[in-house]
């Protein structure tokens, strides 16, 4: 049986302690970050080694890969991918743009399954809010509920379709807080009908992704006292008014927003209703104290996890990505007609 936790490691290839640390803690999945990348063949060695040290082939991989400042695999061997919001700026056409965000996730995912990562922490589905802090910023596709939930679904459906599972991110939202949760908790005092018609309704349009990811954010209207991520009243919030069934994945639990230790961290989070604790940066020290706080990934959660890894395309729709990449490129220079071919651009003129 797996732990209800998600670890990362220290570099480009695991240590003896890190071996033995998962070994014995078997770990549901691992996430990678920009310190573990260097090669495409040093990343494949490295997501087999977390495999094997657990000795599950099909455990699975995490990322953050969004483009723009949220890209942890890059140049000079993988394609720089823009912003989210570079989509629609490009086109100004809703149609268009969600054509360019499921081809550039549909890449996005060629690139992430070659070097056996499975997931991608994608798409952002927070629709950020006039002087609400820039963390989010231009990770956001829009600046409209609607649109959001347009784009995100077609950045979801170009990573499934390529064999790479999507979490939609950050729940309940995270688009009107006014600090950066990697530094302070921030608190939203808008009220539920407020929150339900511009936070939520991304969340809601896309409740059918496999995984999603909470915020640490105090939500007055939910609870005024715990961050959604530790929030029993949060997490049912998500799974009742927003409809979400898929497996709940905390965010960083090293970032400021939360309190107390990490064991603390880890308790209150899966108490409140996570299925899973996300460790992100590799400190043995630390990740020994997750795991004190965290238990066997069992019941529910262990439904939901495996109802999520079933999303997984063994095989991916076909693809030339020398020919997409050059397609995204063009789309994305505005080239549109360029981009869909000479009958395209006749039948246009």
């Amino acid at each position: 049986m797996r732990t209800a936790a998600i670890y990362g490691c220290a570099g480009h290839v695991l240590t003896e302690a890190e071996r033995a640390f998962f070994a014995e803690q078997r770990p549901w999945g691992f996430i990678l970050f920009r310190r573990n990348i260097d090669t495409p063949d040093q990343v494949r060695a490295l997501t087999a080694a977390l495999r094997a040290a657990v000795d599950d082939p099909k455990t699975p991989i995490l990322v953050d890969q969004e483009g723009g400042r949220v890209q942890r695999l890059g140049p000079p061997h993988w394609a720089k991918y823009p912003p989210a919001d570079a989509y629609l700026k490009a086109t100004n056409d809703p149609l268009a743009a969600r054509e360019l965000v499921r081809l550039g996730a549909r890449l996005m995912a060629h690139d992430l399954k070659a070097v056996g990562i499975d997931i991608d922490c994608a798409p952002v589905l927070d629709v950020p809010t006039p002087g609400a802090h820039d963390i989010i910023g231009d990770r956001a596709y829009a600046r409209d509920p609607a649109l959001v939930a347009q784009l995100g679904r077609a950045a979801a459906e170009g990573l499934l379709a390529g064999g790479v599972l999507p979490v939609i991110k950050h729940m309940p939202g995270h688009g009107r807080a006014f600090g950066d949760t990697h530094k302070e908790l921030p608190t939203v005092h808008a009220d539920l009908a407020t929150l339900d018609a511009w936070d939520f309704a991304p969340f809601k349009a896309l409740s059918d992704m496999p995984i999603g990811m909470t915020a640490h954010i105090v939500f007055t209207a939910i609870d005024a006292k715990r961050p959604a991520t530790q929030s029993k009243k949060a997490i049912r919030l998500i799974r009742e008014t927003l409809g979400f069934k898929g497996l709940l994945l905390s965010d960083d639990l090293v970032m400021n927003a939360l309190s107390g230790t990490l064991t603390e961290r880890a308790a209150k989070s899966l108490k409140a209703g996570c299925d899973l604790v996300i460790h992100w940066n590799g400190d043995m020290d630390q990740m020994r104290q997750v795991a004190a706080g965290v238990g066997k990934l069992k019941g529910g959660a262990a439904r939901r996890a495996a109802a999520a890894l079933a999303r997984i395309v063994h095989t991916p729709e076909p693809l030339d990505p020398v020919e997409a990449r050059d397609r995204l490129d063009a789309m994305l220079a505005g080239r549109l007609d360029a981009a869909r071919g000479p009958d395209v651009a006749e039948a246009q003129a």
